[in-house]
C-alpha cells in the first residue's frame, strides 16, 4: 500500500467511524430501551455480565456467540476504567460492541477488495478505498450496527475467515469460522464456501493442464458453450474420483472438514440447526429465495448490473439462444408455483420494509409473482456476467453456498442476504469511479431515509402502549 493510499484509507476510516459514533448517540437518545429482538439478546447478554452462564431465553434461535463477546470486551473495559452499577452492559454499551464490529468490517473488506483484484493494476487506491466505505456502509447490514443484533459480528468473523483464506491460513480460517458460526449457525456455508476456493482453485489448475494438453480444443475455463460444460463436468467427475486428487484436497482443506463436522455433530445432538424458538424457523425448499436475493442484488448494485450495455447483451443473448431462456422461464414459473411459502412474520409484522414489499407488490394480484419472472431472468444474467472473470468452478462453489444459504428459509428476511451479497459484490470487478460514486450516494440516501423513517416516522398499536418504528 502506497502511503498516499494508506492516509486516504485512514482518513476515511476516522470520518466513517466518527459520523457512525454521532449517528450512534443520535439514536441511543431516542432509542434507549431495547428494540425488536434486542428484547431477547440483551437481558441473555446482561445475564452473562451477571455470571449466569446457565440461563437461556428459549425465544432465542442463534448459539451464544454475541454474548460470550460481549462479556469478554465490556468486562476487562468496566474493570480498567473503573465503571460500576449499570451502565456495566447497558444497552448503550452492548450496542457499541457492534460499532467496534462496523470499523473491524471497513477494515476486512479493504483488505479483501486489496487481495481479491491485486492482480488488476488498473484499479486505483482511491478506488479500493472508494469500494470499501461503500460496502462498510451497506444499508442492510449498517443499520444494524446501532442495535444489538447478531449481523455486525457474524459478518466480521465471516470476512476475516475469508480473508485468512485466501492468505493460505486455513486453520486460522476455520477458527474464525467456529467464530462466525457461534454467531449464526447458517455462517457454516460460508466455511464450505472457504473450503471451496481451495478446491477451486486446484480444479482450475488441474483444467488448465487439461487443456494444455489438447491444445486442438479451444474452450474456456471461464465460459463456454453447452459442449464446453459437459467436457469440464467429465473433466470434474474424472478428476474427483482418483484417490490421490482426493487426499490432496482434504490434505489442504481438513481445518474446514473438521468444523464441519462439528458442525454435523451439534445438529445430530440438538436436533436440528435452530436452538431455542424452532417453532418459528422451519427448513423448507423455498426456491423463489434466490429470485428475492437476484432482486435485491440488482437493486443495490444497479450502478453495474443496469447499464445500457448490459440490457443491450442480454437482449442478444435472449435473441441467440430462446430455447434456452425459455426453459429457465418455465422452470422459474414451476419454482414459483409449487415453492413460494408466505412465513407468518411476514404477514403479521408492519414494523420491516418486507411487509410492505410483499403486500405493496407481491399481494396486489395472484399473478404478480409469475409477471416478474422476466426480470428474475435479467437479474440472474447481469449477477452471472459480472462474475465471468471468476473460474467456472468458483461460480460453481459460491452458487451451490447461495442456493444453501437463501432457499431453505422460509421467512423473506433482507438480513439473510448481507453476507452473500457481500461476497458477490467484492469479487466483481471495478467499475468506473462515477459509477462507484453513484452507488456510494445512493447508500447514502437509503440511509439518510431508513433513519429517518426509524427516529421520525413512528407509530403505535391499538394493543400496545410501547412506540414502534420502521425498520430492514
Amino acid at each position: 500500500m502506497e502511503r498516499s493510499e494508506a492516509y486516504g484509507f485512514s482518513g476515511a476510516m476516522s470520518g466513517a467511524f466518527l459520523l457512525s459514533c454521532l449517528l450512534f448517540a443520535a439514536i441511543s437518545r431516542r432509542q434507549r430501551g431495547p428494540y425488536m429482538d434486542e428484547v431477547f439478546h440483551v437481558p441473555q447478554a446482561q445475564a452473562y455480565c451477571q455470571g449466569r452462564f446457565l440461563q437461556w431465553d428459549p425465544m432465542i434461535t442463534t448459539l451464544p456467540g454475541l454474548y460470550l463477546l460481549s462479556v469478554g470486551v465490556v468486562k476487562p473495559a468496566a474493570w480498567l476504567l473503573g465503571w460500576t452499577g449499570s451502565v456495566v452492559c447497558s444497552v448503550g454499551m452492548l450496542r457499541f460492541i457492534n460499532l467496534l464490529f462496523s470499523a473491524g468490517n471497513f477494515y476486512l473488506l479493504y483488505l479483501l477488495l486489496l487481495k481479491i483484484h491485486q492482480k488488476n493494476k488498473a484499479v486505483s487506491g482511491f478506488q479500493r478505498i472508494l469500494s470499501a466505505l461503500t460496502l462498510a456502509v451497506f444499508p442492510t447490514l449498517y443499520f444494524f450496527t446501532f442495535l444489538y443484533y447478531t449481523d455486525p459480528g457474524s459478518v466480521f468473523f465471516t470476512l476475516f475467515a475469508y480473508l485468512m483464506c485466501l492468505y493460505g491460513n486455513h486453520k486460522t480460517s476455520a477458527l474464525l469460522g467456529f467464530c462466525g458460526f457461534m454467531f449464526r449457525q447458517t455462517n457454516i456455508v460460508w466455511t464450505v464456501f472457504c473450503a471451496g476456493n481451495v478446491i477451486a482453485e486446484k480444479l482450475n489448475e488441474a483444467w488448465k493442464t487439461e487443456l494444455q494438453k489438447k491444445k486442438d480444443v479451444k474452450i474456456s475455463s471461464k465460459k463456454g458453450s453447452f459442449s464446453d460444460l459437459t467436457r469440464m463436468l467429465q473433466f470434474l467427475i474424472k478428476y474427483l474420483i482418483l484417490p490421490k486428487n482426493l487426499v490432496t484436497l482434504t490434505a489442504l482443506t481438513w481445518p474446514y472438514i473438521v468444523l464441519v463436522t462439528v458442525f454435523f455433530g451439534f445438529v445430530f445432538i440438538n436436533g436440528g440447526i435452530v436452538v431455542g424458538d424452532r417453532s418459528s424457523h422451519e427448513a423448507c425448499l423455498h426456491f423463489p429465495q434466490l429470485f428475492y436475493f437476484l432482486s435485491f442484488t440488482v437493486f443495490f448494485s444497479f450502478p453495474h448490473l443496469l447499464t445500457p450495455t448490459k440490457i443491450r447483451k442480454f437482449l442478444l443473448s435472449l435473441r441467440k439462444h430462446p430455447v434456452q431462456y425459455s426453459l429457465i422461464t418455465v422452470i422459474s414459473l414451476f419454482l414459483i408455483w409449487k415453492f413460494t411459502y408466505v412465513h407468518k412474520y411476514l404477514l403479521a409484522d408492519n414494523r420491516h420494509y418486507t411487509f410492505y414489499i410483499w403486500r405493496k407488490v407481491f399481494q396486489r394480484h395472484e399473478l404478480v409473482k409469475y409477471i416478474l419472472v422476466p426480470f428474475y431472468v435479467f437479474a440472474g444474467w447481469t449477477f452471472a456476467d459480472t462474475l465471468k472473470s471468476k473460474s467456472i468452478f468458483w461460480i460453481l462453489m459460491y452458487f451451490v453456498c447461495l442456493l444453501a444459504v437463501t432457499v431453505p428459509q422460509k421467512l423473506l428476511e433482507f438480513r439473510y442476504f448481507i453476507l452473500p451479497f457481500l461476497i458477490y459484490r467484492l469479487n466483481i470487478p471495478f467499475s468506473s469511479v462515477y459509477r462507484q460514486l453513484l452507488e456510494l450516494a445512493f447508500y447514502i440516501v437509503v440511509n439518510a431515509v431508513t433513519f429517518y423513517l426509524f427516529l421520525n416516522r413512528t407509530f403505535q398499536w391499538a394493543n400496545s402502549d410501547e412506540i414502534q418504528r420502521f425498520m430492514w
